[in-house]
Parts: C-alpha cells; sequence; structure tokens
C-alpha cells in the first residue's frame, strides 16, 4: 500500500503490525515505515526513538534517519551527534557505510583528496560487507592514483580483485591494474579465452552415486537422485543449497540455479559466510555462477557482428538468467530480451522474414545485430551501447553492472583468481 501512494491505509497497516506483534522484529521495520511517511519531520523523531531504544538491529539505521531529520529541522549539532553515534556504535552497519560514502563524496567535490579516501578507507575497512565496499576500496585507489601515490592505489586495486571479484569495481580495477580487459571503448572488440574446466567438480555434498552421475555429465538422473537426497529444503545448509544450485543448472534451470548460488551471499550467519568465502576460493563456484548455455550459439554470432562473447553472455546472463522463455512486463522475449518491435527492425534489415524470439539463435542473431548497431551509434562506447540496447528495462546505478561478466576473464590462467586479503 505504501508503494502504491496508499499513505493512510498503509499506516493503519503498520500500526496494526506494531499492535498485534509488538515485539516482532518486523515491527521496527514498521515504526521505520512509519518515520518514512510523516509528512512532518519532527513528528518521525518519537517513531525513530521507539525503533532506537526497543530494536537494536534497526538502531544504526533510525539514528541515521534521525540524523537526517535533525539536520532538516535546523538541528545541527543534534543531527551531529546522531550521525556521530551511528560512527561510534553501530560502526560495521549499512548506515554507517552510507554515512561513511556520503562524507567521502562530499569531500571529493570539495576537491579533498586526502579527506575522500581517509572516508572511503575506514568504510573499505569497517564495512567490507556492505554494497558500497567495492565501490569504496576502488575509489580508495583512484583517489590514491591521483595524489600520486601509485603503489597505495595499486594495492587497492588489487584489494577490489580479491574480494569483489564478482563486481564492477574489480573490472574497473583490471583496467588500472594494466589487465587486458578492455575499457567502455575496447571491451567490444576483444576476444577473450575462456579457460573453463575440462571436467564436472564433484558437487559439495550428495551421495556417491549422485557426485558420480555429476560428473559424467548425466545431470538429468542427477536431478532425479538429489530429489530423494535434499531434505533440508526450507534451511539448507551452506553446501547444500550450492549442490542445489548447481543440479538445477545441469538440467537448465539457470533462473533458479542461479538464484541459488547468489543467494548465498545473504548469509548473515558468521559460520554461513565463513564457509561461503571458502567455497568461493573454488573454481567450481565462479563457473557455476558465471556459467555458459548457448555457448556455441553466443561464440557464432559474436564472432560475426565482432563483438566480445563475454559482452554478449554477460548482457544476457544479466537480462534473461539463460531463460529462452523469459517475459518481461515491456514484453521483452528471450535470452537477450528483444522487445517485438526492435525484433522485427532488426529481421527488416537481415532479410529474416520468419523468425522465433523464444529460438536461442533466433533471438542472439537479432539481438547481437542490435548491439552491433547502438555500438555504431556511440562510436563503440559498450556503456552507451548497452543503456540504449536495454532501454528502461533495468537500471545501471553505480556504472554498468552488465559487464559484470567480463571478470570472468580473471578465471583464465593468465589471470587467476586472486586471494582474498586485507585492505
Amino acid at each position: 500500500m505504501q508503494l502504491e501512494g496508499k499513505i493512510t491505509p498503509a499506516v493503519i497497516a503498520y500500526q496494526k503490525l506494531l499492535k498485534t506483534f509488538p515485539d516482532a522484529e518486523e515491527s521496527g521495520a514498521a515504526l521505520l515505515k512509519l518515520a518514512e511517511m510523516n509528512s512532518l519531520p519532527e513528528n518521525a523523531v518519537p517513531y525513530l526513538d521507539q525503533a532506537i531504544q526497543r530494536f537494536p538491529n534497526k538502531a544504526a539505521e533510525a539514528l541515521a534517519a534521525k540524523s537526517n531529520i535533525l539536520q532538516e529541522i535546523n538541528s545541527p549539532q543534534s543531527s551531529i551527534q546522531a550521525r556521530q553515534s551511528v560512527l561510534s556504535q553501530h560502526s560495521s552497519s549499512e548506515a554507517a557505510a552510507e554515512i561513511r560514502w556520503r562524507q567521502a563524496e562530499a569531500n571529493a567535490k570539495k576537491g579533498d583528496l586526502k579527506a575522500a579516501w581517509e572516508w572511503a578507507r575506514q568504510l573499505a575497512q569497517e564495512n567490507p560487507d556492505s554494497k558500497l565496499a567495492p565501490k569504496a576500496a576502488f575509489w580508495v585507489g583512484k583517489w590514491a592514483e591521483q595524489m600520486g601515490r601509485k603503489q597505495d592505489a595499486a594495492d587497492s586495486f588489487q584489494y577490489v580483485l580479491a574480494n569483489y571479484p564478482e563486481s564492477y569495481y574489480a573490472w574497473r580495477s583490471a583496467v588500472y591494474l594494466g589487465w587486458d580487459v578492455g575499457d567502455f571503448t575496447t571491451v567490444r572488440l576483444k576476444t577473450p579465452q575462456i579457460a573453463k574446466s575440462q571436467n564436472y567438480s564433484a558437487p559439495p555434498v550428495g551421495s556417491a552415486a549422485l557426485r558420480e552421475l555429476y560428473q559424467l555429465g548425466q545431470h538429468r538422473q542427477a536431478w532425479t537422485l538429489w530429489q530423494t537426497e535434499f531434505k533440508n529444503r526450507q534451511q539448507p545448509a551452506v553446501a547444500e543449497q550450492f549442490t542445489d544450485g548447481l543440479m538445477r543448472l545441469g538440467i537448465n534451470d539457470n533462473l533458479e540455479g542461479l538464484f541459488m548460488i547468489s543467494n548465498l551471499d545473504e548469509r548473515e550467519k558468521s559460520a554461513d559466510r565463513q564457509e561461503h568465502e571458502q567455497l568461493k576460493q573454488q573454481r567450481s563456484h565462479w563457473e557455476a555462477l558465471y556459467p555458459f548455455p548457448y555457448k556455441a550459439t553466443i561464440a557464432q554470432w559474436s564472432q560475426q557482428r565482432q563483438i566480445n562473447p563475454l559482452l554478449v553472455t554477460g548482457l544476457i546472463r544479466q537480462e534473461s538468467r539463460f531463460e529462452t522463455k523469459i517475459r518481461s512486463v515491456a514484453d521483452a522475449v528471450g535470452l537477450m530480451q528483444i522487445i517485438p518491435d526492435t525484433a522485427d527492425f532488426v529481421a527488416e534489415k537481415n532479410g529474416m522474414k520468419k523468425f522465433n524470439l523464444e529460438d536461442p539463435n533466433d533471438n542472439v542473431k537479432l539481438g547481437t545485430w542490435y548491439l552491433d548497431y547502438t555500438h555504431q551509434e556511440y562510436d563503440n562506447n559498450s556503456l552507451f551501447a548497452i543503456a540504449v540496447t536495454m532501454q528502461d528495462r533495468v537500471q545501471l546505478p553505480d556504472g554498468l553492472r552488465n559487464l559484470d561478466l567480463l571478470i570472468l576473464i580473471s578465471l583464465s590462467r593468465k589471470f587467476p583468481i586472486p586471494k582474498p586479503r586485507a585492505m
């Protein structure tokens, strides 16, 4: 109701939640939402104070929101005190990370690179699991480079690669380190060799028969056996969830398979996170997280259009999760999520009288032609070309998220996966 703009019924529903389940974790979130919807900032503060006092896991977020409100109602000193409480009492929270990044950006905008660097470095150290950490660590390197601290910059870029290898900022760090991964204007023409394992690695759990079937490539039979062995479906262990993802990918259920594997990042228990980090040191983890369905089709049309096959694969992974029949709310269809009107335009240019967007070959043929077309329109700048290709179907915050797959180049023999390291 809140998202639909139905504020009054949303307020009533949140208040009912608070009354019925006063100690539930969701009630802490309800207090934050009630503060967020309040038209008078000063009336929002009591809700935030309740969240701070009653729900420790919401205290950091509530304090940060209170700081913003106090600034808005001209109480700068109180605002600073609330912000300092977040940094001192909840240093590892996402709210603290957001404060640090705002301070870094503000100082950079003023030209104080040293202060910006220090705030970003604090974020990288204190909030390594934050969604902002890869970005902050990258800018630690950028600002160090701008200050003439070349070795510090290189160390920071290496840190990003070692700790956030699947991120956009890892790709950008690789560029600054001189890796041959291409930048926005050259990545299109790269033709990387993908050093993928020749054999299937055994899943971390399962019977000997299950592992043997999977390693022999008998994935349908392995999946059938897994249905009888996978008992702990509601709260699977890390190894069980990863294995379930592998089994799903094996039968081409890529949407759910990738979800099961990528969602391991959301684990909160320390033991689970440690197990996941160990799993991420194995090549099999990355090959599962970034699979190559339809490799021959992608390679064929990428070569004909002279487009980096990883660029095409990354776009497909982001757009459709390799699901051939998937449709978006904008009626985009198939692997490269092509809108029918665009498909008609491209088909006419290619002399195709018949095509099926749910057919992988037709979809990639049309999609790569259009991707080549948008590259030509924007002087081979992949940032602009892909943004236009995707139109309004996917937001692109903090850089070109769909180039994440390019970090697969780090899986080649030339660029092994770095070990995690400290900032």
